[in-house]
C-alpha cells in the first residue's frame, strides 16, 4: 500500500505528530461497488507521546465538527463544512482545520471516489506507530488496524464529497 504524507504545522501538529494518510478502495457492503476510503493517523510521535497525540487527534476532529465514536458525518449535508477532499492527477488532498495532507492514490481509489463522487474518510486517534511512511502495509496489517473495535469507536468518520480543479 502506498502510503505519504505531511501535515502544516502548528503548536498542535507538534502534539499531533507525524500524520499520515493511507487509501484503499474495497467493495461496500450494501451494494458490491467499491468505496475510496482515506484513513488519516498519527505515529504517536508527537512532543507528548503517543497520549498527547491522541488527543491532539481528538481536537482536531472537534475543530472540524466531525463526531467521534462511530456515527458517520455526510458532510455534504453540513452547509460551510471545513472538511475537503480533493482528488486530481492521481493524488488526494484532505483539508480541515489544522490539517492539510496529501497522498498518492491507485487507479481504483480515483475510480471508486469519482464513481461514487464521495470518499469515506476515517481520522483515527489511536496512534499506529507500526505504519511508518516508506515502509509498504501489508492487506492484513491495514485490515487489523482499520477493523480493530478500539479504533474505529475512537475515530471520526466522514463521507466527503470528492471536490477537483476542473
Amino acid at each position: 500500500m502506498t502510503q505519504s504524507n505531511t501535515a502544516s504545522g502548528t503548536s498542535l501538529m507538534s502534539h499531533l505528530g507525524t500524520l499520515v494518510v493511507i487509501p484503499w478502495a474495497g467493495g461496500n457492503e450494501n451494494d458490491g461497488r467499491d468505496m475510496a476510503f482515506l484513513m488519516a493517523y498519527t505515529l504517536g510521535d508527537g512532543v507528548a507521546g503517543p497520549e498527547g497525540s491522541e488527543a491532539a487527534a481528538l481536537t482536531v476532529a472537534k475543530e472540524a465538527g466531525l463526531p467521534v465514536g462511530g456515527v458517520v458525518l455526510d458532510v455534504a449535508q453540513v452547509p460551510k463544512t471545513p472538511v475537503k477532499v480533493l482528488v486530481e492527477d492521481g493524488r488526494a488532498v484532505l483539508t480541515m482545520p489544522n490539517l492539510h495532507v496529501a497522498c498518492p492514490v491507485p487507479e481504483q481509489w480515483v475510480a471508486a471516489a469519482h464513481a461514487r463522487g464521495t470518499v469515506y474518510v476515517i481520522l483515527a486517534s489511536r496512534p499506529w506507530p507500526q505504519a511508518v511512511p516508506g515502509r509498504a502495509v501489508t492487506e492484513a496489517a491495514l485490515q487489523s488496524f482499520a477493523a480493530d473495535e478500539a479504533v474505529l469507536g475512537t475515530a471520526a468518520h466522514c463521507l466527503v464529497p470528492v471536490g477537483t480543479l476542473g
